[in-house]
């Protein structure tokens, strides 16, 4: 996945100029374009959810698969399989995410980001049918 053009752009649009560039690091973080673009395309990703099991009911991407971030330090064994394919991890806004992140790459995982932004930025911007959290 490569890096948004204009990820220090807040006024920017999107590449069908519809929705609002979003601030990311790509170093660490996958903009929420580049990962539907990549998931159309039907690139091999693994989605992970670090959220609690009651956040997972509310909302989730498909192909998700749930590892609560406090789980994810004795099911590192489990993980390992994906420890070669691209993993984008994601939560509700993003923090925690990125502590996943490092927890992986930490324990070799090569090609791993977080969803900037997490789901709600995801719901905004790329999928409205997703629920977004209740204020």
């Amino acid at each position: 996945m490569t890096s948004c053009d204009k990820k220090d752009e807040p006024d920017a649009t999107s590449p069908t100029g519809d929705l609002p560039s979003l601030r990311h690091d790509p170093r660490w973080e996958v903009h929420p374009f580049e990962l539907r673009d990549a998931l159309a395309a039907r690139h091999d990703i693994v989605l992970l959810d670090v959220r609690s099991p009651a956040e997972w009911e509310k909302a989730r991407l498909s192909s998700a698969i749930l590892t609560p971030l406090e789980e994810m330090p004795r099911r590192l064994d489990e993980l390992a399989v994906f420890r070669d394919k691209r993993v984008v991890v994601y939560c509700h806004h993003g923090r925690r995410s990125l502590q996943g992140v490092r927890m992986l790459r930490s324990a070799g995982f090569q090609v791993v980001h977080s969803l900037a932004g997490g789901i709600e930025a995801w719901s905004l911007y790329v999928d409205q049918r997703i629920p977004r959290y209740e204020r």
